[in-house]
């Protein structure tokens, strides 16, 4: 099993700034296909930032410019910088990885989902 553990979120006023944070706990081996989704109130869910097998990172058109993904390796973690904050950016934010883990023996592989964290924005 592994976990996934968002922080970070909060209130804030338009204009301003959060940094989101996700750690992925567990006997992780790798780590794949790791991102940010959003579920404003009353819409599906979506895609925020994430970053290709290649390495590169892919944005929402909605937050190019504003939010910035990265992570440590190292430390199994990722970040979502989110700045220049709008009323429309208020959601749910949720930490996605896909991550082969050790079960047993074997090796797994499973997509995780962290529990959310709420961000806030008013105007």
């Amino acid at each position: 099993q592994v976990q996934l553990v968002e922080s970070g979120g909060g209130l804030v006023q338009a204009g301003g700034s959060l940094r989101l944070s996700c750690t992925a706990s567990g006997s992780i081996f790798s780590i794949h296909a790791m991102g940010w989704y959003r579920q404003p109130p009353g819409k599906q869910r979506e895609l925020v930032a994430a970053f290709t097998s290649g390495g590169s990172t892919n944005y929402a058109d909605s937050v190019k410019g504003r939010f910035t993904i990265s992570r440590d390796n190292a430390k199994n973690m990722m970040y979502l910088q989110m700045n220049s904050l709008k009323p429309e950016d208020t959601a749910v934010y949720y930490c996605n990885a896909t991550i082969q883990y050790f079960s047993g023996s074997s090796l797994r592989i499973s997509n995780s989902w962290g529990r959310g964290t709420q961000v806030t924005v008013s105007s």
